[in-house]
């Protein structure tokens, strides 16, 4: 007569089922989760580019300068970006805001009509005379009390990618990153073919 022990037979039974259970543990993701994390991925990567990011970042970060002689309207704006995450330069120093917007090292410009540059010349003209390629780097935002926040007629008229009412300076963030997204996709083909260009010349 066998002699049984106390819970072998137990072990014993279970064990098959545990290592039938074991590989569906440890199945890798099917082919079309794996897919959609990729394309995820990729879409995150050219958002991050499009917008400034650098690898591995979680905020904005992205160099602004905030040139607006209403002094309220202009720390409204800039607390708002800097919060959320965008670093915020002043123009207090026009020359040497202009030397860095023209070095590329603006990617956003938030200005009135009126701000002046040097000499007689405004801050949006000087943007104005800018290379296509350099004008195109930069996304200007134009405030004033004669503008409808988000209107693209009056945007296109005054020769920037978005227009402010002074009294939404709230707004600032919520308009601007819609805007921004909203031109992503209008110069998505412009950009791949760039880059596609710069990839080959290289």
């Amino acid at each position: 007569m066998p002699v049984k022990f106390a819970g072998k037979t137990a072990a014993a039974a279970s064990a098959p089922a545990a290592e039938a259970a074991a590989p569906a543990a440890t199945a890798p993701p099917a082919a079309g989760a794996t897919q959609n994390e990729d394309m995820r991925a990729g879409m995150m990567a050219q958002l991050r580019r499009e917008m400034g990011l650098m690898p591995g970042a979680d905020t904005v970060n992205m160099r602004t300068l905030v040139a607006l002689a209403d002094a309220g309207s202009a720390a409204a704006i800039a607390q708002g970006l800097g919060r959320q995450g965008y670093s915020v330069d002043t123009f207090d120093d026009p020359v040497e805001a202009v030397r860095l917007m023209e070095q590329g090292v603006y990617s956003v410009v938030v200005t009135s009509r009126a701000t002046a540059a040097v000499g007689k010349e405004t801050l949006l003209q000087r943007i104005g005379r800018l290379n296509p390629e350099a004008r195109r780097r930069i996304f200007v935002v134009l405030v004033g009390d004669d503008f409808k926040t988000g209107d693209g007629t009056e945007a296109f008229a005054a020769m920037a990618d978005l227009v402010l009412n002074a009294g939404d300076a709230a707004l600032a963030v919520v308009a601007l990153r819609s805007t921004m997204a909203e031109r992503t996709r209008l110069y998505q083909l412009f950009n791949e073919a760039r880059r596609r260009f710069e990839a080959s010349a290289g």
